[in-house]
């Protein structure tokens, strides 16, 4: 089945989800090192059948670049030109690393779970390409 693949960038780690078509229907994947993040996509790429990837963007809550704009599109340019045969979409973030924090309160996940950032990243990941599928929803 064709995938659709979410990142949620960042300096240590990075989140990823995926959907496979028709569903839609976001799916946490895991979170690796970033430092191992192109390791990761060579043998996920090779191993399933990815149509497109979301990259969160950061943006501020006026909609302003923050401080990570910049390392994530740098990512962006990096990853287009590797996977270049990729559609790769950069989509606005906002609140994800709130909304999971408070998905996880909220799922009954105990305080030192929560603490876990790989979690933080990956349950971002899923929020990312859950909002991304419902902006493409016709």
């Amino acid at each position: 089945m064709d995938k659709i693949l979410a990142i949620d960038y960042g300096l240590k780690r990075t989140g990823f989800a995926y959907a496979e078509k028709p569903l839609n229907i976001a799916m946490g994947l895991c979170t690796v090192p970033t430092n191992e993040i192109y390791v990761f996509l060579d043998k996920y790429l090779i191993d399933n059948t990815v149509v497109k990837i979301i990259i969160g963007e950061p943006k501020s809550l006026n909609g302003r670049e923050t401080n990570s704009s910049e390392i994530v599109k740098n990512f962006h340019k990096k990853i287009t030109k590797k996977y270049n045969y990729i559609s790769i979409e950069l989509y606005d973030e906002r609140f994800t690393s709130k909304m999971a924090k408070s998905i996880m309160i909220a799922s009954g996940i105990n305080k030192n779970k929560r603490k876990n950032k790989d979690t933080v990243d990956k349950i971002s990941a899923i929020i990312i390409l859950q909002d991304y599928l419902k902006s493409i929803e016709i």
